[in-house]
């Protein structure tokens, strides 16, 4: 397994990808901050729906109605954060791997990402019977937590990588 996942990062490191974000001027810097953009885009309105899921703002708005608004834009902001990761990831694949926060980050996308069908597949079918209570159902409450905990993690270990 880790000889496969070895050889994707040398493919990706070694691909045209790779050679045009290592040696293009300004486009690492301005990938990062694209990113960064991302992942403002990402976590903002996800931790917005996920405090509501906690019971913040109950009384304004519906747990249907803030998903309505807030997911969408959260989706954008994954979009944009997964593939400028993948190009930022392109420059320097085996290095990042090797930092000691990689586990972390990327062991955090993965619950994050499992977070996500779990809720949407499972405690959410039912929204409609609390979606405007002030208490969540326990899941959901749990579902909000690890989707708060998971995008911190992640976050924190993606700055960390330039460091460890």
């Amino acid at each position: 397994m880790l000889d496969l996942l070895n050889s994707l990062l040398v493919l990706l490191q070694g691909s045209a990808l790779g050679g045009w974000v290592r040696n293009a001027q300004y486009l690492y810097p301005m990938l990062e901050a694209t990113h960064i953009i991302g992942i403002a885009a990402l976590v903002g309105p996800a931790f917005t729906f996920d405090l509501r899921l906690l019971g913040v703002g109950h009384r304004v708005v519906s747990v249907t109605t803030a998903a309505r608004y807030l997911l969408p834009v959260s989706h954008i902001g994954l979009a944009i954060a997964f593939v400028t990761g993948i190009a930022l990831l392109s420059a320097q694949a085996t290095l990042v791997a090797g930092a000691g926060a990689a586990p972390w980050k990327f062991g955090l996308l993965i619950l994050a990402g499992l977070n996500v069908p779990v809720f949407h597949y499972g405690i959410y079918r039912s929204v409609e019977k609390w979606t405007d209570a002030a208490v969540t159902p326990v899941a959901a409450r749990v579902a909000a937590g690890v989707s708060m905990i998971a995008w911190t993690g992640v976050v924190f270990a993606g700055r960390l990588l330039a460091y460890t």
